[in-house]
């Protein structure tokens, strides 16, 4: 099965085909195309994403990018033939109307190009910036108007679960920048089998959650943030302390400095672990963000180990309450296997935490995606929507709810 992937969700704009098949229980992808660009410049200067630039931004890069992905998947070969009515036309006027930009370059290379072979399109339609959102489920819509192909709409989220099922470790220059002189894309499936109930704690720049997983397709929210997300408060911790945006990986860079400069000394600048002893499963990391803020106040000058050691205490604050929760969520519902993914998993001293932790409980197997993996991209839409081909009962009667939700979790 050949499926086309599209991720809009926040900052960055990725399209993908992959070849998907297999069961639920071993099922293999193989990347035949890919592409991705990130807004990061763009939004540094506001110290976060933007909404209006991120949309205008998917809307510019959608065709380029989708185009780069056929060639290299072997189609978008030209065809002098227009394949597309007057009717059709309007249609998809109609559709990309708000994405004006979109549909002149929709228009202009998709009437001359072969219909590919592909059987559908997964599309995030949330959670996310909904305006971002839009771009890319508009853009779905009317390739499948004019292609006749089915639509998945994935969750952004599942798709973070699912990428663990992709096992190797990917560099940029021969995935996501879709190196056209590389031949090995193929995307080895995880051999190690999936055992349930699992446990997945998904963090990264808007959200921190821990989703029971009885089997695939089914989830619930177990525990998630009250407020900040985790990676959002290292951005805004990083913010206080002068460093540039994205935060984590500054916030991680000193936080390493000081651990290698100051190993076995106790901080001098204690921060707080909030919710650490509750009963539930939820996280909250405002208080841990406003702490720094006052420590920031406090000390009016920051010299570079202030920032190191701030830094480094912070991170040890928010590892401790992550492994703590994940730890009793685990033991709660007695999960065999433990799923972490999202962008702030990058984050080597999290990783290493965690590592840890399955080492002191060895019959809970941990599953991480490959850094490439780990942040926003197509290729986990596209698998994610095929194990929901794999495991939903097709109602050919029905037309699924396409509509970007912000919001939208299990």
């Amino acid at each position: 099965m050949l499926i086309l992937g599209i991720e809009t969700s926040c900052d960055e704009t990725a399209v993908c085909i992959v070849s998907a098949t297999g069961d639920k229980n071993t099922p293999a992808f193989s990347v035949l195309g890919n592409a991705l660009n990130s807004q990061i410049k763009i939004h540094e200067q506001y110290g976060g994403v933007f909404p209006a630039l991120a949309k205008r931004e998917h809307s510019r890069n959608l065709i380029p990018l989708f185009k780069k992905t056929l060639e290299e998947s072997g189609f978008g070969i030209s065809n002098s033939q227009f394949l597309i009515s007057n009717e059709q036309v309007e249609d998809i006027k109609a559709i990309l109307t708000k994405e004006p930009e979109l549909q002149e370059q929709f228009l202009a290379y998709l009437p001359k190009i072969e219909k590919p072979s592909i059987d559908a399109i997964a599309v995030t339609v949330g959670p996310g910036l909904e305006p971002a959102l839009w771009v890319g489920i508009n853009f779905a819509r009317a390739l499948s108007l004019l292609w006749n192909i089915p639509i998945i709409p994935v969750n952004h989220m599942e798709g973070h679960i699912v990428s663990v099922l992709v096992d190797r470790e990917i560099t940029k220059s021969k995935f996501l920048i879709s190196d056209p002189q590389t031949k090995d894309r193929k995307l080895s499936t995880n051999n190690s089998p999936i055992l349930f109930p699992a446990l997945a704690l998904l963090i990264s720049g808007g959200h921190t959650e821990l989703i029971l997983i009885e089997s695939w397709g089914t989830y619930t929210n177990i525990g998630q943030t009250r407020d900040d997300a985790v990676g959002e408060a290292f951005d805004k911790v990083a913010r206080m302390l002068g460093l540039p945006y994205p935060g984590g990986p500054e916030i991680s860079r000193l936080a390493t400095k000081s651990r290698f400069s100051n190993t076995g000394q106790p901080t001098p600048y204690p921060l707080p672990r909030p919710m650490l002893h509750t009963k539930d499963f939820d996280f909250s990391f405002s208080g841990l963000k406003t702490a720094v803020l006052y420590l920031t106040q406090e000390l009016k000058t920051l010299t570079e180990k202030d920032k190191e050691v701030i830094a480094r205490e912070f991170e040890d604050a928010v590892t401790e309450v992550l492994v703590t929760k994940t730890k009793k969520a685990l033991e709660h519902y007695g999960a065999q296997t433990l799923i972490i993914g999202g962008g702030v998993i990058a984050n080597t001293h999290i990783r290493k935490a965690f590592e840890a932790l399955v080492t002191e409980h060895p019959h809970i197997k941990l599953f991480f995606p490959s850094l490439a993996l780990s942040t926003d991209n197509a290729v986990m839409i596209a698998c994610a929507g095929y194990m929901q081909h794999l495991t939903q009962t097709p109602d050919h009667t029905a037309t699924p709810l396409l509509v970007a939700k912000g919001n939208l979790s299990f």
